[in-house]
């Protein structure tokens, strides 16, 4: 073989090892970026199944305590709030406004017995609390696929063929902020 053959051959297996690279950087950049995506339905998909079942509260509530008002139209502005949130950062804020203004609503149900003692809400603080811990879940997920995402686009090499193509961007993290942490991270206790 002459010196310009082996030369040759040389360079395609060098280009041909790259374009190897890249697309095999490029398709897991595609997978993360779809698992995040994914987790980010999930978390919607709850937040709106939870947002289903606060008129349903509020209405039980109303009958035994009519006359807190201030409340249920916090409950309700809330409520619009998580359905209108269309990023992470306006859930995250729309969340803390729905586990403060939930947190209102079940402190009035406190006061009346028979409120408490009713089956429908019973069923329905079941219901919440059940959704609660699926948004749990679905955060962790989600922020645990960011994470994933974040780290490839910032690693070598991945980072520089990200810079090529410059599709893949960092996702932010489904975060409350601290003073809110203590009261999410635990489901609401339901007492009977």
């Amino acid at each position: 073989m002459s010196t310009g053959l082996i030369i040759g051959l040389v360079i395609a297996a060098i280009v041909i090892i790259l374009i190897i690279v890249v697309i095999s950087t490029y398709n897991s950049l595609v997978k993360l970026d779809e698992r995040v995506n994914e987790a980010w339905s999930d978390i919607t998909v709850q937040l709106k199944y939870r947002a289903d079942l606060i008129p349903n509260v509020v209405e039980t509530v109303k009958g035994y305590a009519t006359h807190e008002k201030d409340v249920f139209a916090e409950v309700t502005k809330a409520r619009s709030a998580t359905m209108s949130a269309n990023s992470v950062s306006s859930a995250a804020e729309a969340e803390k406004s729905m586990q403060g203004a939930l947190g209102r609503l079940f402190a009035i149900a406190e006061a009346y017995p028979e409120l408490k003692a009713n089956t429908n809400f019973q069923q329905l603080q079941l219901q919440l609390q059940d959704v609660e811990d699926k948004i749990q879940a679905a955060r962790r997920f989600y922020n645990a696929g960011a994470k994933s995402l974040n780290t490839k686009i910032k690693t070598f090499p991945t980072n520089f063929i990200n810079n090529m193509i410059g599709h893949f961007k960092k996702r932010d993290y489904f975060e409350v902020p601290d003073d809110e942490k203590s009261r999410i991270e635990k489901a609401p206790e339901v007492k009977f």
